[in-house]
């Protein structure tokens, strides 16, 4: 894959992802939060495994270890992640909620530390960790004398939802089963899409005749369920075998940029200070905690922009 379509697909899959978040905050005025979500994943199962038959030899797990991974991905990936994702945005901006979901790839490597041992962080990595839980608390900005506001609240809730994701993408990685990643992603999409249903149905005020169907309902149910889910796992897939997973991490801090601007000129959020700072501290984490595979890939960086020079 050359350089350019690279950079193409990357930033295809950074509007999509980053746009999610506007997409979730703009359905969420017409469904409830968690049968939003399983409809979502309703969408995105039916396209993901129309692909995995498509275009693999296995579209269907056989063994036990095999519907391990899929039980794996359909309870942390997408039924935790997105049913306390959808729930938490209800009360924070899309700029805010992707900043928060950017912690991700510190919390995996706190999950990855955990599980194995014998990989032990260096002080600065520590101190990484540190910074991305002070970008959070910078974000949430908690009042001593109300720690249960909504903002806190919902900055929690995707915090944990963050988590769960980070602790299912370790789980999956330390996993001894191997399955088409197409195979995979679709059967827990429809797993995931089905557990949230039932937490749906034991909740009060989640049903579908709380649903207000219009053109805009359907447009971001339509939008998150095929482009950022269907097309956008695809992009990832395609760019994770090209460009490896530390470079592909850095999805997730163009996402918050994209869903600030997004957020900015279709629904009308502003843009507030703490969410830079949170997000420029969450970042420095970031590069602090994975400061040794950024600087392996900077010679390949500096050559890719002499080229183009």
């Amino acid at each position: 894959m050359s350089r350019h379509r690279t950079l193409v697909l990357f930033l295809l899959l950074s509007v999509a992802w980053g746009t999610a978040f506007v997409a979730i905050r703009a359905g969420l005025e017409y469904f409830p939060p968690v049968l939003f979500a399983a409809l979502r994943y309703d969408i995105a199962a039916v396209f993901m495994l129309g692909y995995a038959f498509y275009a693999t030899d296995y579209p269907v797990p056989r063994t036990r270890g095999e519907w391990g991974l899929v039980a794996i991905g359909g309870v942390f990936l997408i039924a935790a992640y997105h049913a306390l994702l959808f729930v938490g945005q209800q009360s924070i901006t899309s700029a805010m909620a992707a900043v928060i979901v950017s912690l991700s790839p510190v919390l995996t490597t706190a999950f990855a530390r955990v599980w194995l041992p014998s990989e032990r962080l260096a002080p600065a990595g520590l101190l990484g960790m540190a910074l991305g839980l002070v970008g959070v608390v910078i974000l949430s900005r908690p009042d001593p004398g109300n720690v249960l506001s909504a903002d806190v609240v919902a900055t929690g809730l995707i915090l944990v939802a963050t988590a769960a994701f980070a602790l299912g993408s370790v789980l999956l990685e330390r996993s001894d089963a191997e399955l088409p990643i197409e195979t995979m992603e679709g059967w827990s999409m429809a797993l995931g899409a089905l557990l949230m249903h039932a937490l749906s149905l034991a909740m009060p005020g989640e049903s579908v005749a709380a649903i207000e169907w219009s053109a805009e309902a359907m447009l971001a149910l339509a939008y998150l369920g095929i482009v950022s889910s269907a097309l956008g796992f695809l992009l990832y897939f395609e760019l994770l075998g090209t460009i490896g997973p530390i470079e592909i991490n850095l999805v997730s801090y163009v996402a918050p940029v994209v869903a600030a601007i997004a957020g900015w000129l279709l629904l009308g959020e502003a843009i507030e200070p703490a969410t830079v700072v949170g997000f420029a501290v969450i970042f420095v984490g970031f590069c602090l905690i994975k400061r040794r595979r950024l600087a392996a890939e900077l010679p390949a960086i500096r050559t890719a922009i002499g080229d183009r020079l």
